[in-house]
């Protein structure tokens, strides 16, 4: 059962890359910011399910990763502290890319760059973790 949903968590993650290219195409660089958290969070959270462990109700799971991290495969050993820098910075920006405040207008303080950077973390994390999930 875990396997089954983590393969569909990545399965479903590959069309929100198209979707994220789709917004960065449009300029819409909070957007792409506020997706590609989500993204990487079902994409990790497919990974916690494909090893059998029941992911954590919360939008950063580095924490849960570096706690399991002797039973991950080592392709992701290797690359656990980015996965898990990048997990925390992108939990940081969910809600303010999505929402802003009274200080931070999303589309005014989102660049092209931020976005880009966002949307490269995820592309490099489905691949990554393609031959472990698939």
């Amino acid at each position: 059962m875990s396997r089954a949903l983590a393969k569909d968590y990545y399965s479903r993650s590959g069309k929100r890359l198209v979707a994220l290219q789709t917004l960065f195409n449009l300029g819409a660089f909070p957007d792409v910011v506020r997706e590609s958290q989500e993204l990487s969070e079902l994409l990790l959270k497919g990974l916690l399910r494909y090893l059998g462990i029941d992911p954590p109700k919360v939008h950063d799971v580095g924490p849960t990763l570096l706690q399991y991290r002797s039973i991950l495969p080592q392709l992701v050993q290797d690359q656990l502290q980015k996965i898990v820098d990048n997990s925390r910075a992108l939990r940081k920006d969910r809600e303010l890319s999505f929402y802003g405040d009274d200080d931070l207008i999303p589309m005014d303080s989102y660049t092209a760059e931020d976005a880009k950077h966002a949307m490269e973390f995820c592309r490099w994390l489905y691949e990554l973790l393609g031959p472990v999930i698939q």
